[in-house]
């Protein structure tokens, strides 16, 4: 009976969600004077940065948990100093935040992948990783999961990441702010590229990234209430909005971690001299 009722109602929030991409109904692009496009009748976006300006984009929904994928081409060549970005994010001085941002290279060298997770405006969670594949060369699908009980992080259906609800041990986990999905591409030579030693070459400019298939699945927050049951969903069984990594996908992302992993703020001791977080300690 149960798997009855709720069938339907899944159905009408993955019909709501999930119809085809289209950038001109589902974003607006918010800054860079001209520098974000969208053509091809609203399936392909791109950003491109100059020396004056970057620019970006956000969702017009707000979400309350989500499924959020997103089909991106880095910046090709020399992208040292170039920040592309991916991620959602609540308004505020106390904001949530979950990240993908991809730090460029000089040419030939990988892009570092940077994951972060903030809850009230407190991050220090960062994981990196270096691709197994050139970023540039095609589109590949990067996916941010996030349900009230963990979040998984992406990259073509294989997972790098996994922050679980651990709560229990006093770690804050977002769950209570409305947040958008953001994306932009700017200028971060300061740090972006091996510490800042390597800068943008401007010559280059302009540099561009590529977007198409947006997808989202999701719990749409709009004025104060949530388009699934109950606020979160947690009811629903067999979606995003329960989904956990089985056995197979915990391999993957062992895998990934083992091989592509190149910072995990769970094994620097000398950060946190005090002890490491509490949720490294209890996953």
């Amino acid at each position: 009976m149960a798997n009855t009722y709720f069938l339907p109602l899944f159905l009408s929030l993955i019909a709501i969600s999930s119809v085809s991409a289209n950038f001109q109904r589902d974003v607006e692009i918010t800054w860079g004077d001209g520098r974000g496009q969208i053509t091809n009748n609203g399936e392909l976006l791109t950003l491109s940065l100059d020396k004056s300006s970057g620019s970006g984009f956000q969702s017009k929904n707000e979400y309350l948990f989500g499924k959020i994928d997103m089909q991106m081409k880095l910046v090709p060549g020399n992208s040292a100093g170039t920040v592309t970005t991916l991620y959602l994010k609540s308004p505020g001085t106390t904001w949530d935040e979950i990240d993908f941002e991809f730090l460029g290279n000089l040419s030939g060298d990988p892009y570092t992948l940077h994951t972060n997770v903030y809850t009230q405006g407190k991050g220090d969670k960062e994981q990196q990783f270096k691709l197994w594949f050139d970023p540039t060369a095609d589109f590949h699908t990067y996916t941010i999961l996030w349900n009230p009980q963990r979040i998984i992080f992406t990259v073509d259906g294989t997972p790098i990441r996994e922050f679980k609800n651990m709560e229990s041990v006093g770690t804050l986990f977002p769950k209570n702010q409305p947040m958008r999905m953001y994306s932009s591409l700017w200028n971060a030579d300061d740090w972006a590229t091996r510490g800042g030693l390597v800068k943008t070459d401007w010559s280059k400019a302009p540099f561009t990234a590529s977007y198409r298939g947006f997808n989202q699945e999701a719990c749409v927050w709009s004025n104060g209430k949530s388009s699934c049951p109950n606020g979160s969903g947690q009811e629903t069984s067999g979606s995003w909005l329960s989904q956990e990594l089985d056995s197979t996908a915990q391999e993957r992302m062992r895998w990934v971690q083992k091989n592509y992993m190149i910072y995990n703020y769970c094994t620097d001791a000398k950060r946190f001299p005090q002890g490491l977080p509490k949720e490294c300690l209890a996953a």
